[in-house]
C-alpha cells in the first residue's frame, strides 16, 4: 500500500538504494571501489559489463528502454518481497490517476468479448451514460480509427482526452441493422471510493469502501452527512475487495470510529524511524455497532481498518482472512516520469500483531493467488483490549466465518457464458427507450423468454436445473437488466439488498453490541481500580 509520502526530492535517495540501476536511468557515471570497500558498485560493474556484451553481440538489435524497464529494474525488485514494484510511464501515470479518483474521458467500463472491445457499463451520470451508450453495444470505431486489431487497453485510451474534447463513438449493437454513432464531450469522470451508502433497513446502514485513494476520507464524511449519522444504530463496513491504497487515508476512516489518541497503526523499517499513527479527532461519542465484512482480497489499509476496529473492539469481522499485506510502500518518483514503490517497513496493528503473511518459502505466484492455506502464526498472540485473543501473521482473521454457497453446475455454465449479460443486450438492443419503471421486478414471462433465448443459443440444462434455480435466475436478470434499465450503481445496491453475507451482517450486529458493552465495563473496572490505589 503506497504512503502519502510523495515528495519529488526522494530521487536522489533511490540512487543510493539501488545505484545499479539509478545509473542505467539517468546516464550517470558510477565508479567502483574494490569489493570489500563497495559491493554495490562492484555489482554495477558486473551488470554494465554483461549488459554491453548483449547489446554488442545479440543477434537482434536491443531495446534498451525494455532491458531495463521490463528485465533489470523488475528482476532485481523481485528478489526483495512480492510487493516492490517500478512503474514505467504508462503504468505510473495510470496509478497517480487511480490514487486521485479521477481522470478524462468519456465514463465508461469497457472490457474484451470474442476478440471485440464492448461496452460492459456506462458510469451514471456520465458523458457516455448521458449520450445512451448501453451494456453490450461492441465499439468498432472511435473518430475515424476503426478498432479492428486493437485490444481493450488501446481502444479505452482512445476514449481518453483533454476535457472539452469531442469524440464520435461507433458501435454495433444488437437489434440494430446499421451501426450506431455517439457524438460526446469528453469530461472529468469522477470514480469515488466510497460509492454506496445506503439504508439496509430502519437504523441499520451500509457503507462500502473499494479503495483508499486521495479523497477516501472526505468522501467517507460526506456520505456520513448524507445519511444522518445521528440515525444510525449499527454499520455494515464492507471493505471485501478493497486493494488498500493511501495509509493517511486509512488512518482517517479508521479513526471516525475511535476515541482521539486511539492507536491505528504502527509502521518499523530499517531505515525509517519507527513511527505511530493515533485516531486524530474524537468521534463525538459515537459508539453504534460495527460490523466490517472482509474477504481474502482485502488488502493493506483495508487490513489496517480491520486490525485497528478489531483490536479496540470497536468492530465485529465478519468473512474470510484478509490478504495480509503488512509490508509499507513508499512511492519514489523517479526520472523520465516512471516511478518506484519500495518497501520499507512493516504494518503491526494496536495490539502489535504484524499483518504480512510470510512469503519466504512460496513462489510469488502462490503467494499472490494464495494457492496454499496458510494458517495464521500461534507464535504471534495478541489481546485486544478487552482481553480478545488475536493472531498476527497472516492477514486479519475474522471474529466470525462467512463460506459463500457454491454455485450448482447450471449456475456456472450461465455465468460462464454471459447468459445473463448477453440476454439483457438483446432484450435491449431493439428498444429506443430502455428504460423499466421505478422498482421494476422480472416477472414470469421475462423469466420464460430468458429460458427460451437460452434454448435457442445452446446452453445446455435440465428443466429440472431450471426449475430448481428459479429464484436464483431472477435475482440475477433484476441485478443485470438494472445496469441497462437505470444504471450500473443502481445494479450494485440491487446486489447489496440480495447480498447473503451482508444479511449475515445485519444478524451479527448484536454481537458487535456486545464488544462495545464489554469494552464500556472493562473501562469502569479499570477506573475504579485506579480510584482505589493508594495516592
Amino acid at each position: 500500500m503506497p504512503s502519502r509520502r510523495r515528495s519529488y526530492f526522494f530521487f536522489p535517495l533511490f540512487v543510493a538504494l539501488g545505484a545499479l540501476t539509478a545509473g542505467l536511468f539517468t546516464g550517470s557515471h558510477v565508479s567502483a571501489a574494490s569489493p570489500a570497500d563497495d559491493p554495490a558498485g562492484q555489482s554495477m560493474k558486473s551488470f554494465t559489463s554483461v549488459f554491453d556484451a548483449v547489446e554488442q553481440n545479440f543477434a537482434d538489435k536491443v531495446d534498451a528502454d525494455k532491458a531495463v524497464y521490463n528485465g533489470a529494474i523488475p528482476g532485481m525488485l523481485r528478489t526483495l518481497d512480492p510487493h516492490s514494484n517500478f512503474f514505467d510511464p504508462k503504468s505510473y501515470a495510470a496509478l497517480r490517476e487511480d490514487q486521485r479518483g479521477q481522470y478524462y474521458g468519456v465514463g465508461m467500463q469497457v472490457g474484451p468479448r470474442n476478440g471485440k472491445t464492448m461496452v460492459m457499463w456506462p458510469f451514471e451520470t456520465s458523458p457516455a451514460y448521458r449520450a445512451g451508450l448501453r451494456p453490450g453495444d461492441m465499439i468498432v470505431q472511435v473518430n475515424d480509427k476503426k478498432t479492428e486489431g486493437l485490444n481493450t487497453s488501446e481502444i479505452a485510451e482512445l476514449l481518453k482526452g483533454p476535457r472539452g474534447t469531442k469524440v464520435q463513438v461507433t458501435v454495433n449493437r444488437e437489434g440494430n441493422a446499421k451501426p450506431i454513432s455517439f457524438d460526446i464531450v469528453r469530461d472529468a469522470i469522477a470514480r469515488p471510493s466510497v460509492p454506496e451508502a445506503i439504508w439496509l433497513k430502519p437504523g441499520i446502514a451500509y457503507i462500502n469502501v473499494t479503495q483508499f485513494g486521495e479523497n477516501t476520507s472526505k468522501e467517507f464524511e460526506e456520505q456520513f452527512r448524507k445519511l444522518g449519522e445521528n440515525n444510525i444504530k449499527g454499520l455494515v463496513l464492507d471493505l471485501r475487495g478493497n486493494p488498500g491504497g493511501l495509509l493517511n487515508e486509512g488512518v482517517e476512516v479508521a479513526g471516525h470510529f475511535l476515541k482521539k489518541n486511539d492507536l491505528v497503526v504502527s509502521h518499523r523499517g530499517r531505515a525509517q524511524p519507527n513511527k505511530n499513527y493515533y485516531a486524530r479527532s474524537d468521534n463525538g461519542g459515537k459508539s453504534y455497532p460495527v460490523v466490517v465484512v472482509v474477504n481474502r482480497s482485502s488488502a493493506s489499509a483495508a487490513e489496517i481498518v480491520t486490525g485497528a476496529l478489531q483490536d479496540h473492539d470497536r468492530g465485529w469481522v465478519l468473512g474470510e482472512p484478509t490478504f495480509g499485506k503488512g509490508l509499507v510502500q513508499t512511492v519514489f518518483p523517479l526520472s523520465e516520469n516512471t516511478g518506484l514503490a519500495l518497501t520499507t517497513a512493516h504494518y503491526y496493528t494496536p495490539s502489535g500483531r504484524l499483518i504480512q503473511r510470510d512469503y519466504s518459502n512460496i513462489s510469488f505466484l502462490d503467494y499472490y493467488y494464495r494457492t496454499r492455506n496458510e494458517q495464521k502464526d500461534m507464535t504471534d498472540v495478541k489481546m485486544t483490549d478487552s482481553g480478545r485473543t488475536v493472531y498476527g501473521g497472516g492477514g486479519i482473521t475474522p471474529d466470525e466465518k462467512f463460506e459463500a454457497a457454491k454455485l450448482n453446475k447450471f449456475q456456472i455454465e450461465l455465468l460462464r457464458k454471459f447468459g445473463f449479460f448477453n440476454f439483457s443486450a438483446h432484450y435491449f438492443g431493439p428498444k429506443a427507450d430502455a428504460r423499466l419503471p421505478k422498482g421494476w421486478e422480472p416477472d414470469e414471462n421475462l423469466v420464460n423468454d430468458f429460458h427460451a433465448y437460452l434454448m435457442k443459443n445452446g446452453f445446455e440444462f435440465s428443466e429440472a436445473d431450471f426449475t430448481a434455480n428459479h429464484q436464483w435466475v431472477k435475482e440475477q436478470l433484476k441485478r443485470e437488466m438494472y445496469i441497462t434499465a437505470f444504471s450500473w450503481e443502481q445494479s450494485v445496491r440491487v446486489n447489496i439488498q440480495q447480498d447473503p453475507e451482508v444479511a449475515q451482517a445485519i444478524e451479527a450486529m448484536p454481537k458487535a453490541v456486545t464488544l462495545i458493552e464489554n469494552a464500556k465495563k472493562l473501562l469502569v473496572q479499570r477506573v475504579t481500580q485506579q480510584e482505589r490505589l493508594p495516592r
